[in-house]
């Protein structure tokens, strides 16, 4: 007689960034003033999830098994509470978690309606395929994007009918990428999403208010991405400053202009609320890492320089910039803030950091790097001096155990003129930048990066 080998089940601990890959597009935000979540668990088979919190009222702890529904998206199955002690409420955990594992339970069914997008399913053909996208999507290194970016896709609603479809082409994918990250972080920055309308792309909600959101990129014109791992094209500090001085601003003009004229506030659902243009730079290869001060110079119409005071001290001081000049020579003035119609416009938000390289970096916190894999962010960030030109660089190689969110990177332009304002504290932990007694004043976190790279290896 033989006997059948017994694989005892593991129920392993894991950190919250993981837990987060997760839940964080399926938790709702009110759940932070009832709770305080303690400890994270998943099987051996990552289709059971579990979390033990403090009652904040009862003052007992509580847990929560989670699987997948039918959708993709990790849903609560059983919910046990009144345990007097933290150990007794992590053993009743382990071993329902356990038993619930032997019965293979792999999906709760919620019998909702289809939901999530499946990005990676590919139903057009090679030839209009974007080369990141197919990087993407089988490249090793590029495992750990991939997979934060369908935990993401799982919670998203096709409204405009082919999200899919664009995002995988040549046209579309910077786009849409775009769209993605916006979506990660309006969720961790804890609204609620409003998805009845295809137009702005979003409607977002904060207790009281509701704000509606453009998604907008600065796009290709005759530059074709390049493959990855081909050598991205070289651009000197002269070439940078000779694109600020009309180019660059002049695109953010166009892009914002063409948004200006759809005339959101006309619409039933936006009418007397804020609306937001959140834009992006993917004109060319790694754009977003120098363009954010002609976005600054543009709405504004002002600009910072460094002089020297009486007693030689560096000193900062906001002066009026010049306009621009397009190539056919006709003369385009500055201050997107001060042209008609723009009083609708509540604030411009805007990100260097909403690209790939974060979606890799979140994904590695979450655990999904591909074994032997190294990443090191570089960049600069704010200088702390109110006085300083000069930004800090920073280093450091990502883990599990870094902490960046989503949300890191973004700045929100305030319009002076706004005919509806929007409240910092609708957007904390971020940038803000306002323009108050003809000084730009910035409000930014301890760590606020202007922009960064990866560098990307796999040692195996």
């Amino acid at each position: 007689m033989f006997m059948k080998k017994i694989i005892p089940i593991k129920i392993i601990e894991i950190n919250k960034n993981r837990f987060d890959i997760f839940m964080l597009f399926t938790r709702h935000p009110f759940i932070n003033f009832l709770a305080k979540e303690l400890h994270y668990y998943t099987n051996d088979t990552n289709t059971i999830l579990g979390v033990v919190i403090l009652d904040y009222t009862d003052k007992d702890y509580n847990y929560i098994l989670m699987a997948r529904d039918e959708n993709r998206q990790f849903r609560a199955f059983e919910i046990k509470t009144d345990y007097t002690t933290e150990e007794k409420c992590i053993t009743a955990l382990t071993n329902s978690m356990k038993w619930h594992s032997s019965q293979n339970l792999t999906i709760v069914e919620q019998g909702g309606p289809p939901k999530g997008l499946k990005l990676f399913e590919v139903n057009q053909s090679p030839e209009k395929l974007h080369p990141y996208f197919k990087n993407l999507k089988n490249s090793k290194g590029s495992k750990a994007s991939k997979q934060a970016i369908i935990e993401i896709s799982n919670h998203l609603d096709d409204i405009d009918g082919n999200f899919v479809e664009q995002f995988q082409s040549i046209n579309g994918f910077d786009a849409r990428l775009w769209e993605l990250y916006l979506f990660a972080s309006f969720i961790e920055l804890e609204f609620e999403m409003l998805r009845e309308f295809n137009r702005p792309d979003f409607l977002i909600k904060k207790d009281d208010l509701t704000i509606a959101v453009e998604a907008v990129i600065l796009g290709r014109k005759n530059d074709p991405p390049k493959l990855v791992h081909i050598q991205p094209r070289s651009t000197t500090l002269q070439d940078i400053e000779e694109k600020l001085k009309n180019e660059t601003p002049l695109r953010y003009g166009s892009a914002l202009y063409s948004k200006l004229r759809k005339e959101y506030w006309k619409l039933d659902h936006v009418k007397n609320r804020p609306l937001v243009f959140a834009i992006a730079d993917f004109h060319s290869d790694a754009s977003m890492i120098w363009s954010f001060v002609a976005l600054t110079e543009y709405l504004y119409g002002h600009k910072q320089i460094s002089e020297k005071d009486e007693k030689g001290k560096e000193i900062i001081k906001t002066v009026k910039a010049n306009s621009y000049t397009k190539p056919s020579g006709k003369i385009i003035p500055t201050g997107f803030f001060d042209q008609p119609d723009t009083e609708y416009v509540s604030a411009i938000l805007f990100s260097a950091t909403g690209t790939l390289a974060k979606f890799t970096r979140m994904g590695i916190q979450a655990g999904f790097a591909e074994e032997g894999q190294i990443v090191i962010r570089i960049g600069d960030c704010v200088n702390p001096d109110p006085q300083s030109f000069d930004p800090i660089s920073f280093k450091y190689k990502v883990s599990e155990d870094t902490k960046e969110t989503w949300r890191e990177g973004l700045n929100l332009f305030h319009n002076p003129k706004a005919k509806h304002p929007i409240d910092m504290e609708y957007f904390p932990n971020i940038g803000h930048h306002k323009f108050i007694d003809g000084e730009l004043i910035s409000y930014t976190p301890d760590f606020h990066p202007y922009a960064s790279m990866n560098y990307n290896t796999i040692t195996t």
